[in-house]
């Protein structure tokens, strides 16, 4: 059965934010909410300083702890490992948000759009789909993966610093990539199981106690 996962290429990432972009344009998250992020920062001084960015998603977790903490069961795994919010058994707790040690659920409360309480017609269709008061996350583009399509996110990326695929199956773009470059996982050690892999080099295998799985 298919298991979906996700890489990041540290080394290919020129923090050029196409993937936040097309982030917002597919799902019309509102504003101050965006379920694809690129961190930032500044190393070293002149005239060697650099610029690293590290792209930030929800992380679909084997074992979610924002699963376990929803009262209403709300946040739910599919069968192909995607961790979902259902809008209509939400009600606002946002345990989620204090139990994921990765910061990643927000809290909407329905105030309006990126032009003040009056929503643009873009806004009010795709705001629609969000309740106030609710949780909501990245859900893997999982309407795209049905149609056999890539997550928005992926197919913007100009530098290939971001892939998916089956973890069941080893001829996956992604699970050729994890035997090609050295990899971990973001807090792996918590043993929340993620499904986004950081590549941080070639030679294959993990780095910092990190798994394979």
């Amino acid at each position: 059965m298919t298991q979906w996962g996700f890489t990041v290429d540290l080394e290919r990432c020129v923090g050029c934010q196409s993937c936040v972009i097309a982030c917002k344009v597919e799902n019309g998250t509102p504003p101050g909410i965006h379920w694809m992020k690129v961190l930032e920062r500044e190393e070293g001084e002149f005239p060697y300083a650099k610029r690293t960015f590290t792209p930030v998603r929800c992380n679909h977790c084997e074992n979610p702890p924002c699963a376990r903490a929803c009262p209403t069961g709300a946040i739910k795994k599919r069968e192909d490992g995607v961790v979902v919010v259902d809008q209509d058994l939400c009600i606002g707790t946002m345990s989620c948000m204090t139990a994921c040690p990765y910061y990643v659920p927000y809290r909407w409360d329905g105030d309006g759009g990126y032009f003040g309480a009056e929503l643009t017609p873009y806004e009010a269709e795709k705001y629609a789909r969000f309740k106030p008061g609710t949780a909501q996350k990245c859900h893997f583009c999982y309407h795209r993966l049905d149609q056999g399509r890539p997550p928005a996110c992926v197919e913007a990326c100009p530098a290939d610093a971001l892939n998916y695929g089956d973890r069941d199956d080893p001829d996956s773009r992604i699970n050729v990539l994890l035997r090609e470059k050295k990899h971990f996982r973001p807090k792996e050690e918590l043993g929340t199981g993620p499904r986004l892999f950081y590549l941080t080099g070639k030679g294959g295998g993990t780095i910092s106690g990190g798994g394979s799985r």
